[in-house]
């Protein structure tokens, strides 16, 4: 018998997050996550996102064994930003069973419906701002931080139940000991040679202004972007505080052109080749032991050699300045000397003509590629 159940009590959150470990037992690129980060990402009273989002998660049993997973989300802010009555489906996870797949996704629906929502998007976990999309090319590769997996059965399953493709999302890979061509080097030069362009480290002993300076030109920057809403401080000061743990000032750059913030690159260790080490995804009783010695102790360098690349942000009035180009240069400079020489930049919407070109620039190689799903409700 199959039953579809919301979950409520302490015990069923246990089984909501615990179930990726039985669905990827034989897949050897997953990355478990830490229990612990899932837990405070879903927790409605912690995570400042939930201020203006509300969430149904669901638990899908058949006689009892617990065999898939979903939240449905309807979050206001990105509704009255885009003037849309948008539902999402996230944190999707199920055994290759169409009827499953289809009972979890039919409730989530039938939820949205009821509250007036003409569309259902997803995988989105919980926003844009964190893991959205469905892998669909790129499985035999671990995925970077903050960068969805799942099996390929995934893709059946989600088109089985009516989804048609919303927007493709891609990872290019980024490896600064190839060479690159002359045309970004010349431009990045030239760029530093203007006496009121200036690229500074992040400041962590001046941490929260910075934070405050980055989020201005977040929202300036990405205002026209595919899926973009607004952060307010708190929502954004939130993420920050979790990044804060693993950021490396050398790799988080702000431009100033005449002492004005301009423009920032973040890029971050991937610390997901640190978590692999900790395949129970709990940090008691050794991983936290695991996690101190490979990331933050004398084990990173020969474990933590890649990075990603997750926002480059540019004012509107100065995207003449090719300060794009400069960042990445100054990236191409810096991760090799910090240990990380290959970078990943994600994720890229497929229309951001600029952004691929500058990625061919630099020889980058398309790695992974995913999906967002679409239903009229």
């Amino acid at each position: 018998m199959l039953e579809i159940k919301h979950v409520v009590s302490k015990r069923e959150w246990n089984d909501f997050i615990s179930l990726p470990w039985s669905i990827y037992k034989d897949y050897p690129h997953w990355v478990p996550p830490l229990r612990l980060a899932v837990r405070d990402l879903l927790n409605t009273n912690k995570n400042p996102f939930f201020r203006h989002a509300q969430m149904l998660p669901l638990l899908a049993l058949r006689d009892g064994q617990l065999i898939g997973r979903v939240t449905g989300i309807i979050d206001q802010a990105h509704n009255d930003y885009h003037e849309e009555q948008t539902a999402f489906f996230g944190f999707f996870e199920c055994i290759n069973e169409q009827q499953a797949c289809n009972a979890l996704l039919e409730t989530v629906s039938r939820w949205a419906r009821d509250q007036g929502m003409k569309r259902l998007l997803g995988p989105v976990s919980p926003s844009t701002n964190h893991e959205c999309g469905l892998l669909i090319e790129g499985f035999d590769k671990d995925p970077r931080v903050m960068m969805p997996y799942n099996p390929p059965y995934y893709v059946d399953l989600i088109t089985g139940h009516g989804f048609k493709t919303a927007k493709d999302l891609s990872a290019w890979d980024v490896d600064s000991t190839k060479h690159f061509t002359n045309r970004l080097i010349k431009i990045a030069e030239r760029q530093k040679r203007r006496s009121q362009i200036t690229v500074r480290d992040v400041d962590m002993r001046k941490f929260d202004r910075e934070v405050d300076t980055i989020l201005e030109i977040y929202n300036h920057a990405w205002e026209k972007n595919w899926g973009f809403v607004p952060m307010d401080e708190i929502e954004f000061r939130h993420m920050a505080n979790d990044m804060k743990l693993i950021l490396d000032p050398r790799l988080c750059m702000i431009i100033e052109v005449a002492g004005k913030p301009a423009a920032f690159g973040l890029t971050l260790p991937n610390i997901n080749q640190v978590l692999k080490k900790i395949p129970s995804g709990s940090l008691f009783p050794s991983g936290i032991f695991k996690l101190l010695w490979y990331f933050f102790g004398p084990g990173r360098k020969s474990t933590v050699t890649e990075s990603r690349q997750l926002a480059v942000g540019i004012k509107k009035e100065y995207r003449s300045l090719a300060l794009g180009a400069l960042l990445y240069a100054e990236y191409i400079h810096r991760s090799p000397a910090l240990g990380m020489p290959v970078g990943e930049a994600s994720w890229i919407l497929e229309d951001n003509r600029e952004m691929l070109q500058s990625l061919e620039a630099m020889n980058a190689e398309l790695t992974r590629r995913y999906r967002l799903y679409q239903k009229a409700l």
